[in-house]
């Protein structure tokens, strides 16, 4: 409940904070690259549960719905404003909208693709798959995108076993800085 609350009152003070540079970004996509601003990807939630979440698009409308580790040259498919967006992790943005409506928290493991069937058969597995999956998370801050899905999934098991809202407020903290200096990103 206290996670919840949180989430809410710190999803809509960031929403208001946001807003002007929500509507830069949405304008700098739809400047550079035809197709729709937001990108909608089917996630997989809490047990498991299929769930839209929004992304400002990052990637080229032809690139296929795969993760970006899978594709040969992902940096081909990139917009002209797409390597930015997810150096600085602006494109996460519009996940606030997840948050909001229940999806998602600011912190838990994060959500996968509904095709990596992998990395969800070992959350389910270790018992990831039951909680509310974030914006933010212990694996992000320890690795990011050059994690190897056993070692994320075990970083999410320990999260799972250690979560408090200390380790929450830890995690965030961390993520600003994370951010800021753009460790772990490697598109």
């Amino acid at each position: 409940m206290l996670k919840r609350t949180f989430d809410l009152l710190l999803a809509i003070v960031a929403a208001g904070f946001l807003l002007v540079p929500l509507l830069l970004v949405a304008v700098c996509v739809r400047l550079t690259s035809p197709g729709p601003i937001v990108y909608w990807s089917d996630r997989v939630g809490r047990y498991n549960r299929i769930f839209r979440m929004p992304k400002f698009r990052t990637m080229r409308i032809d690139t296929p719905a795969v993760a970006t580790h899978l594709l040969g040259d992902p940096g081909q498919y990139l917009t002209p404003v797409g390597s930015f967006l997810r150096k600085t992790s602006l494109d996460e943005l519009p996940q606030l909208w997840s948050i909001l409506k229940g999806d998602m928290s600011f912190v838990g493991p994060r959500p996968a693709l509904f095709n990596q069937h992998d990395l969800i058969a070992l959350r389910t597995e270790r018992q990831v798959d039951g909680i509310v999956p974030g914006l933010t998370g212990w694996a992000q801050i320890n690795g990011r995108d050059e994690l190897p899905i056993p070692d994320k999934v075990a970083l999410d098991a320990y999260y799972v076993q250690h979560r408090s809202f200390l380790l929450d407020l830890h995690i965030l903290y961390l993520t600003f800085f994370k951010v800021l200096k753009r460790d772990g990103v490697t598109h």
